[in-house]
């Protein structure tokens, strides 16, 4: 009796899946899915039906219904869809290491999971129209690799790690219609299969992306106010908490400061309590040189001399770091104390009478940032914008001669294989364990073309080149996109046990768009030097999948406008995170190469959604949400600005998601950066036709 029931429900699935691959796919579909499994939502069997796509080549879309009579509580319902063969590329937006781990639609900027081989492949896309807020249910997708199953779904779910999904129990799907559909797009020819996410990118922005675009998202109008607000609240408003001036060694020095908080603004009732160490970075992240620059040009369009001062100030700072045989710090830091106050404990500044140097403490050997090591990235970054205000600001030899020294010691540190190492120990200037062979090699390949360009010494030009072909080969194809943030910021999930390895059940790498960025760049740098289209063709499939992390659509969950902005990493939840203030140049610049009316859309859009964040007037949507979670704002806090939203994987009506801290150097400041040099390279009417 209990064999007869099992065949009967094998019967039963069977017939199911034949309903959809027998009946309805075509035969060419056929050949890429073996089984396309549709769940039950209690005793209800779904109504099916597939057609292909209008104007789509390749594309197939799947409808699914459900007519209930009644509630029905169901943990969880699934489509389950089989290749019809073994695939060595895979790609998700978020990773799923383990049974029960699920790609919530937190994270659906672009949802998409990519299964291929050399031959073929496909993509599914779920049908974003039908995600419906405010249900009983939240849609996700999953990815199986071992057992070769590609999932879409609905449950309950919650955020676990920093930041994973889990489906939980406790799902209800309420009387009436319950609506489900994905696309299915086919991958047969070799610039399909080459560059997977071409597709998937062009159909998201065409269908929901353009339209959302001209009609003002994710925010319309000039942007100057933005920029006017971010530099009255820096060195206005909140002047007393982010301005920093002081003088080393009879030198007057001063740059805002690296992070501030909710409680140091004018309005709050209660007392400071300073969120880090107080210091002014130079890093990847937070880099008050580059914001400096921004100002300048902002200060010199409009005449402005008070900035224009406050900007060479912090030029000055850049260039008083101490280098060691070449190598310097990248952070300055003050002492910090504890301070009583009633029940609670206050961190506090001792002022910076008790500076120090060191390095970033986003590493991982220490938290100490004055025993943190050299970070390679960190110093090539810098050393970059040290030669761009020297070539595009103004030609200060002292920018220059220090860039040298670094860019010769740096050289010294190449390895035969042509990656450059992650960090150098401060003492004994040797190279350390982690990233050795890394994207964040690409960093240094920017920096020495543009000293190339400069200084026309071809030792930089083929120590670039030669990172890299390292960086073409062995990052590029298996998606190894890992730097210092992967692992050693926030998002601790796989450290250091993943560092090198794939997670084996998603057949990907934890990733991090940052290191995509960064070798978009370096190719587009190598292409324009050497001309080689292999250098650009590359960049293009690299910057395509950075873009998979943008936002192509506004979900009705999402209480800011996010059109264009970008996630981080494939195990985080940000959206509008304020790197797209430095993606957006990039992308533009490669709309102007390619002729590409998708990138340059997407290019404003991302530096769009570099101000949708600031509390102003001109964001009333964002400035509600501020006032829910901060009460207390008022005209005074105008120009803060959270560095992303959703941070944690949760976002609501009720202020959930909003932040408690600005970054001027990876928020508003770098904002106001990013708008200021792409005025200047590109023309107000390219940004605003």
């Amino acid at each position: 009796m209990l064999l007869a029931r099992k065949h009967i429900i094998i019967l039963l699935q069977l017939l199911i899946s034949l309903s959809i691959v027998g009946l309805n796919l075509p035969k060419d579909y056929q050949q890429l899915i073996q089984n396309i499994y549709v769940g039950n939502i209690g005793v209800n069997t779904a109504n099916i039906s597939s057609q292909a796509v209008e104007g789509e080549n390749g594309m197939l879309y799947v409808n699914i219904e459900f007519d209930l009579n009644e509630t029905i509580k169901q943990d969880d319902w699934q489509v389950n869809i089989t290749p019809a063969f073994s695939g060595s590329f895979h790609w998700t937006p978020h990773l799923t290491p383990k049974e029960g781990n699920i790609i919530d639609q937190h994270v659906f900027r672009a949802p998409s999971i990519i299964a291929s081989n050399s031959k073929k492949g496909f993509i599914i896309i779920p049908d974003i129209d039908k995600i419906k807020d405010d249900t009983g249910y939240r849609w996700y997708m999953d990815l199986d690799v071992p057992n070769n199953k590609l999932t879409l779904g609905l449950s309950k779910t919650k955020v676990s790690d920093h930041v994973l999904f889990e489906r939980t129990d406790g799902c209800v799907f309420p009387k009436g219609t319950i609506e489900f559909g994905f696309y299915i797009i086919k991958l047969t020819s070799k610039n399909d299969l080459a560059n997977p996410f071409r597709k998937p990118l062009d159909f998201f922005w065409r269908k929901w992306g353009h339209d959302l675009f001209v009609n003002g998202h994710p925010i319309t109008g000039n942007l100057k106010p933005y920029v006017e607000h971010t530099y009255n609240w820096a060195f206005n408003t909140w002047k007393k908490s982010v301005w920093q001036e002081f003088e080393i060694d009879g030198k007057k020095l001063g740059a805002p400061v690296f992070i501030v908080n909710t409680t140091q603004s004018p309005n709050y009732p209660g007392e400071v309590n300073e969120r880090e160490f107080r210091s002014i970075w130079n890093q990847a992240w937070f880099n008050s040189l580059r914001s400096a620059s921004g100002l300048y040009r902002f200060a010199r369009r409009e005449a402005n001399d008070e900035l224009l001062n406050k900007a060479l100030l912090t030029k000055e700072l850049a260039l008083s770091y101490p280098q060691k045989n070449g190598f310097f710090y990248s952070v300055i830091a003050t002492e910090m104390e504890q301070v009583g106050h009633g029940s609670k404990v206050l961190n506090r500044s001792k002022g910076w009478d008790t500076y120090y140097w060191g390095n970033s403490n986003r590493n991982p050997y220490t938290w100490d940032p004055r025993h943190a090591p050299f970070h390679v990235l960190d110093m090539s970054w810098t050393a970059l914008l040290m030669l761009r205000w020297y070539d595009e600001l103004e030609k200060d030899e002292r920018l220059l001669k220090y860039v040298q020294n670094y860019a010769d010691a740096l050289l010294q540190k190449q390895y035969s294989n042509g990656f450059f190492p992650g960090w150098i120990d401060v003492q004994t200037l040797e190279p350390m364990t982690y990233l050795n062979k890394s994207p964040e090699t690409s960093m240094s390949v920017t920096f020495l073309l543009k000293l190339f360009d400069i200084t026309k010494d071809k030792k930089y030009k083929t120590a670039a080149l030669k990172a890299m072909k390292a960086v073409m080969h062995e990052i590029i194809p298996s998606g190894r996109w890992e730097d210092f943030e992967t692992y050693w910021s926030c998002c601790r999930v796989g450290t250091p046990d993943w560092v090198g390895h794939k997670v084996v059940r998603n057949n990907m790498y934890k990733q991090c768009n940052f290191s995509m960025f960064w070798t978009a760049e370096a190719l587009l740098a190598s292409y324009q030097t050497t001309k080689v289209k292999k250098y650009l063709e590359t960049g293009k499939r690299v910057l395509d999948e950075l873009l998979m992390t943008q936002a192509t659509w506004q979900p009705s969950y999402m209480y800011v406008n996010v059109l264009g902005g970008f996630g981080v990493m494939n195990t985080d939840g940000e959206w509008n995170d304020s790197r797209q203030s430095l993606f957006a140049e990039l992308i533009l610049q490669y709309s102007k190469l390619l002729k590409s009316n998708e990138y340059r859309e997407r290019g404003i859009a991302a530096l769009r959604a570099s101000f949708s964040m600031m509390y102003c007037p001109e964001n009333p949507k964002a400035k509600e949400q501020w006032e829910k979670a901060w009460p207390f704002f008022g005209p005074a806090d105008y120009g803060f600005t959270m560095e992303n939203y959703g941070h944690d994987g949760r976002s609501s009506k009720e202020g959930i998601g909003i932040g408690e801290f600005t970054i001027y150097d990876w928020g508003n400041g770098a904002a106001a950066e990013a708008y200021n040099r792409i005025i200047d390279k590109f023309g107000e009417e390219y940004i605003y036709q």
